[in-house]
Parts: C-alpha cells; sequence; structure tokens
C-alpha cells in the first residue's frame, strides 16, 4: 500500500536524471571542435608524449560529441521532427560515423566533416524550437 502511495504519478525522460528539458547541439558542436583542433595541433607537432596526450584527448572528445548527438537524437527529437525532416535520422547516422572517424583520425578533415553535420543538426534542432 504504500509503495502505491509513493510510486510516481508521472513517467519523465531527459538526457539527465533531472528532467531538465534543455537540449543545445553547441555541447556535440564544441566536442567536436575540439577534435578537429587537437587534430590541427597533432599535425604541427611530432613529440610522442604529446602524441600520446592528444590521442587521448581527442577521443575522449570524440565520443564526448557522440554522446551529445546521440541524447539529441533519442531524448529530444520526437515522431513529428522525424516526419518533417526525414533526412534526420540519416543525419543523425552520418554525424556519429563522422565522429567515429574523427576519432581514429589525426587528419583535420574528418574533424570538419564532423562539424559539418553537427551544423546541419543544429539547423534543424532551431527550427524544431522556432515551432
Amino acid at each position: 500500500m504504500l509503495s502505491r502511495l509513493f510510486a510516481p504519478k508521472v513517467t519523465v525522460s531527459a538526457h539527465c536524471d533531472l528532467p531538465c528539458g534543455v537540449y543545445d547541439p553547441a555541447q556535440a558542436r564544441i566536442e567536436a571542435e575540439s577534435v578537429k583542433a587537437t587534430q590541427e595541433k597533432m599535425q604541427a607537432n611530432d613529440d610522442p608524449h604529446f602524441q600520446a596526450r592528444a590521442t587521448t584527448i581527442k577521443e575522449e572528445r570524440a565520443e564526448l560529441a557522440k554522446h551529445h548527438v546521440s541524447v539529441l537524437w533519442s531524448d529530444y527529437f520526437k515522431p513529428p521532427h522525424f516526419e518533417k525532416y526525414p533526412e534526420l535520422h540519416q543525419l543523425v547516422n552520418d554525424a556519429l560515423k563522422a565522429l567515429s572517424a574523427a576519432k581514429a583520425s589525426t587528419d583535420p578533415a574528418t574533424g570538419q566533416k564532423a562539424l559539418d553535420y553537427i551544423a546541419q543538426i543544429d539547423k534543424i534542432f532551431w527550427e524544431t524550437k522556432k515551432a
């Protein structure tokens, strides 16, 4: 009986434990910018210790960017968004694949490709916020 009394009346979901409702592709963009900047620095510095540190940072930032894109896809975007923007599923998939490629590469072009996809997601995101 007590469990029913204290059971939640409404079930909610969000990108964190507190349903704050705050979403912004800027989080993914900042992490992806860090990936590209690290790749550029790696091109200019052949010190093995620097390369090792930079690789770790680049890979961490790429994973964070992937996380933020995934959260938008799974928690923010809803069926009406996917109906209005049918390319959104493919765009998110392409962004995640590009971030994986950037994670594995020292070529800043891979980081830029990820940023380009995130910019497209950002554009759609802000269009959905106007509605």
